[in-house]
């Protein structure tokens, strides 16, 4: 597989954002659903929806979630919507809570290492094409959050989000918990879903990631550490893997010295065995060619 090309540039705005999109040379055609990560109740990291409006107005696009797994007031429809509208999500954009209603669609992934199947809100079908906007960041669970993240937990309806944790057990939230699968089989999990999502859309799909407000934390947690590093700029890339990938290795390249807590964070939870499985997979690569933007 050749080199991916990754562009990016340190120069951290939101017209940035869109100068960097425009630079993949990709058309995102029909309806275009936008995965943004929509803030748990008291995150002070998550990216507020003003950062993304030129973006999500370029391509005149739907922002996107799914109600969580876990406590707080994102795991219902009823909480989640009134939380997507305290963050002002709606006041500037259409916004579509993908499994505010059952039942989920299914899609299938034959070569799954652990998952055979994965689980999204219905609304899915809506869309011709897919945005994934995200915020790169540190992962309680999952060492770090990027774009395979938002394709497989993100993506992924409330069931489905406890079927990809518990490695293909169960989708029951109250019994999530109990019984864990082994960290290795959970990131690999994650990989399998991120490669439904991106076969679904069978080449309409496209990723930013901006590295900003980068706590160890992701923005599902109601308490959050503050940033411990200072920010790094915005990554657009056709490939989830590649895109990951260069993330990862401009924290490694940084000089900062708050790195080292993020590192510690990721390598703690075997974070990178996601893109490793990921590439393995095939629906992504991790050579890239990084190219600078002013």
């Amino acid at each position: 597989m050749e080199k991916a090309k990754v562009y990016f540039t340190s120069n951290l705005t939101p017209e940035n954002v869109v100068k960097l999109f425009k630079l993949l040379g990709k058309e995102l055609p029909g309806k275009v659903a936008v995965k943004v990560h929509s803030g748990e109740e008291g995150n002070q990291n998550y990216l507020k929806p003003e950062f993304f409006k030129p973006m999500v107005e370029y391509v005149n696009g739907t922002i996107v979630e799914c109600n969580t797994a876990y406590e707080g007031e994102r795991n219902s429809t009823e909480k989640h919507l009134k939380l997507l509208e305290k963050h002002e999500w709606n006041k500037y954009f259409n916004v579509d809570l993908l499994d505010a209603e059952g039942p989920d669609m299914e899609l299938s992934i034959p070569n799954g290492n652990v998952l055979k199947t994965n689980y999204v809100g219905k609304d899915l079908a809506n869309y011709n094409s897919m945005l994934v906007l995200s915020h790169f960041k540190g992962h309680p669970m999952g060492g770090y959050g990027g774009a395979l993240k938002q394709l497989s937990i993100g993506v992924a309806s409330s069931e489905g989000k406890s079927w990809i944790h518990s490695a293909g057990v169960n989708k029951d939230q109250k019994a999530l918990w109990d019984n864990l699968p082994t960290q290795n089989r959970f990131l690999e999990a994650m990989a399998d879903a991120a490669e439904s999502v991106v076969n679904y859309f069978n080449g309409n799909i496209a990723f930013i990631n901006v590295m900003c407000n980068m706590s160890v934390d992701c923005d599902c947690c109601a308490v959050a550490e503050d940033p411990c590093m200072k920010d790094i700029g915005i990554l657009a890339s056709l490939d989830p893997v590649a895109i990951d990938q260069a993330c990862i290795d401009l924290v490694k390249q940084s000089n900062d010295p708050g790195k080292e807590h993020l590192l510690e964070r990721i390598n703690s939870r075997n974070g990178t065995h996601t893109i490793d499985a990921a590439n393995q997979l095939g629906f992504g690569t991790k050579e890239y060619e990084l190219i600078e933007v002013e």
